[in-house]
């Protein structure tokens, strides 16, 4: 049923439901993974606050901060992706809006399956101009999955 699926990740508990299910998923129908993350300055604040070894900061990330907090929350999802028996997915660190980035990377990679959390990381204005998932679901061209934690 599904061959090449694409799962969000951000470091949130429900990104982390959600690459369990794709996980789960993948294994099922043999499909390929692709894990794909897009830093914000906005949520790598508080994603390195849960990260052991990153200060807790009040003021926004360098970019060079933003690409190392983006490399600890992709190794975490990977360690996860493992727990679940997922050797060898695929990952995308994208700069971007990450709704726009997870529709774009699941057309370039051909995915029939897009999983992603319904509450993330995501701002304030997430709750006014609509969600990622929201913007995902509007947007895809494949079937997606949004999983709530």
């Amino acid at each position: 049923m599904f061959e090449t699926i694409v799962v969000g990740v951000d470091g949130s508990e429900a990104s982390d439901k959600a690459i369990r299910i794709a996980c789960d998923l993948a294994q099922k129908y043999g499909a390929e993974l692709h894990m794909v993350h897009s830093p914000q300055p906005e949520t790598a604040v508080y994603a390195t606050a849960a990260v052991a070894g990153f200060p807790a900061v009040a003021e926004m990330p360098t970019q060079d901060e933003l690409d190392k907090a983006g490399e600890e929350i992709m190794k975490l999802a990977l360690g996860i992706a493992a727990e679940c028996g997922q050797t060898s997915p695929q990952t995308h660190m994208l700069r971007g809006d990450p709704a726009d980035e997870l529709v774009d990377c699941a057309a370039r990679v051909g995915s029939d399956l897009i999983v992603t959390g319904r509450r993330g990381l995501g701002n304030l204005a997430g709750l006014v101009l609509g969600s990622t998932s929201q913007r995902i679901m509007h947007h895809a061209k494949c079937a997606v999955l949004t999983v709530t934690h």
